[in-house]
């Protein structure tokens, strides 16, 4: 069984954002939600759109 840790850090609010976007998607394996996985997609292709 593997130990989870917790960790705190600061994080942005689009940060926490893709993190629940995530976090959600992986909770509805393994009916899935397409739409919750494209959501989480277009969250990070923003956050890594260079320049800013």
């Amino acid at each position: 069984m593997k130990r989870q840790t917790d960790i705190k850090m600061k994080v942005t609010s689009e940060e926490e954002e893709l993190i629940l976007a995530i976090r959600n998607y992986c909770d509805s394996y393994p009916d899935g939600y397409p739409e919750l996985l494209d959501y989480a997609q277009d969250i990070f292709d923003r956050m890594t759109d260079m320049p800013k």
